[in-house]
This record gives structure tokens, sequence and C-alpha cells, in this order.
């Protein structure tokens, strides 16, 4: 029995080598995922997306028990900072949900961001799905925590939960710079701190202005002490609107087009940049490229299309 079959039965252990393998880019995951693909789509992707301190880590713990009391199974990509010796991920965010460990009806996934973009991991798309198909309720993907360039969180999750706490001026400026379109629900932690009341009513009136990405649905804000459970509640409730909201209208299915376009565009560029990639270690020019561009004796814009005009004539 192949791994995708023994992902398809709640195979745990299928399930982390499978992951593992498309981690490490092992070329026999792609078949495995392709199993597995029709039998996605029924687990709900929420996003977890916010600055660093802000709390990220101990709201998904929280939500994490939560969802659980409710009976549902939880799967959790927590993305980490790439560790600058292996590649790998600082385990930070997997090492703060330990409580969670031995529970049957969690499983929880370290990723690296190897240096992608957007606050994921490359291979986030295809971990969800490997979540999806064993039979988790809930997917959370908690993102590394990088400011204003964490966007794709929204073309990925569901549900987008961005999370600020008070007293951070630059937070604010951070939201104002990008984010406030991409969140669905705000959570303002840390709100025992002294201007919690203030970092609201600055949220309430950027979100009056209505500069948010779905105009029929105002993002809900809510205040919560993460480390205590207050708020937790609240925010059950708000995530629970938000996906009524969708099952409502057209917004599932706008976002599944939107989803399945990114991933799509995502892979293509992959396989296409592999390939050229491949070709020019093979025919041995790479390290020439490298070192021509290196004695500027021409410039990388230009080698590209060369390379690029090569690939379509062949």
């Amino acid at each position: 029995m192949g791994l995708a079959e023994r992902i398809l039965q709640g195979d745990i252990r299928a399930a982390a080598r499978l992951m593992k393998e498309v981690d490490d880019q092992i070329p026999s995951a792609v078949q495995e995922l392709k199993k597995l693909y029709p039998h996605t789509g029924r687990a709900y992707v929420l996003g977890i997306t916010g600055s660093p301190g802000v709390g990220k880590s101990t709201l998904t713990d929280k939500l994490i028990t939560a969802f659980r009391a409710e009976g549902k199974k939880v799967g959790v990509l927590a993305i980490d900072p790439t560790s600058p010796f292996t590649g790998g991920a600082i385990l930070g965010d997997r090492i703060r949900m330990q409580s969670h460990a031995t529970d049957p009806g969690v499983f929880i996934r370290s990723l690296a961001t190897r240096g992608a973009m957007g606050g994921l991991s490359k291979s986030t798309n295809a971990m969800a799905h490997i979540l999806d198909a064993m039979g988790m309720d809930i997917v959370l993907i908690e993102t590394v925590g990088v400011g204003q360039d964490e966007v794709d969180i929204f073309k990925t999750a569901q549900t987008a939960v961005v999370v600020t706490v008070p007293g951070l001026g630059d937070d604010v400026q951070a939201i104002k710079a990008g984010i406030l379109e991409i969140a669905h629900i705000f959570v303002v932690n840390k709100a025992d701190r002294e201007g919690a009341d203030r970092t609201v009513a600055e949220l309430t009136m950027m979100l009056d202005l209505g500069h948010y990405g779905e105009r029929d649905w105002r993002p809900m804000i809510i205040k919560a002490e993460a480390l205590r459970g207050v708020g937790i509640e609240d925010l059950l409730e708000a995530i629970s609107r938000h996906r009524a909201y969708l099952s409502r209208g057209p917004g599932l299915v706008t976002h599944r087009l939107e989803r399945a376009r990114v991933e799509f565009l995502e892979i293509l560029r992959d396989m296409l940049a592999g390939r050229v990639l491949e070709g020019l270690e093979a025919q041995g020019r790479l390290e020439q490229i490298i070192a021509q561009l290196a004695a500027k004796e021409t410039d990388p814009y230009s080698v590209a299309e060369e390379v690029l005009k090569e690939r379509l004539r062949g």
C-alpha cells in the first residue's frame, strides 16, 4: 500500500513521511500528491498571521484546545524561520504547543520558509492538502511573522486572522501598509496592556475608511489575552460567522478559484525554473554565467532573457 492510500486511512506516520519528502523535494512525492488531490477540499483552513512577538503561537495553542473540545481533528502548519546553518525550521512554535504532542487528534508540523516570500513556505499548500486528505477538520496555518509581506495567507486560508498588540506603533503602520486588506478578523492580543482600547479604536477608524478586501464583509475586531484564554470564545464565534458568510454567498467558490490559480501558477513557475536550471547545470553553463555576472561582463536581465529564448526554441 502506497503513502497516499495509507494517508487516506488516517495513517499519521505515512503523512509525516510524505510531508518530509515534499519538503525535501523528493520527485516521487509528486505522484503521491496527485493521488491525494481529488480527496481534498473538506478541511477548513484558518490562517494566523501578524508581526513577531504578538502571541500567534499562544493563540494557536488555545485554538487547538478549543477545536479539540468540539471534537474536531486539527492539523497545524507552523511556518518557522529558516536556520542559517541547516536550512531547516527553527522549531519555536512546535515547542510552545507541546501540550498537544500526545493527542492523536492533533498533528503539528513545522516548516521552514527557505527563502519563500509572503510569510509562507513553498510546501504549505501541499502540506495542507495532506492534512486535509488524512481527515483533519481544521487546518491551522501560523505564518512566520514578517509584517506587511504576509499576504499569501489570504490566498491560502479561508479565514485569515491578523494578530496585533497594543503599544506597537510600527505594528499598526504595517497594518496600514497592507495587512488590513487581508484580514477577516483582527485580534488585539495582550489586551490587558495599556493602550488596548486605543488600538481597537485605530483599527475601527481604518476599517471605517473601507479599505479592506471583501467589501461586504467587515473584519471583526476581538480583544484577547491568549495566555489566560480570554477572548478565545469570541474569536471562535467570529471564525464561525465568517465561515457562515462564505457558505452563504459566492465567497467560498471565489476563494477556491483563487487558491487553485495561485497554486497552479506557483507549481508551474517552480517546474519551469527547475528544468531551466537543470539544463544550465548539465551544460556546465550555470557557474560560467555566475562568474560573468560577478565580473560585470553582462547583466542578469539579458542572460535570463537569452536563456528563456533558448528554452522556448528548444
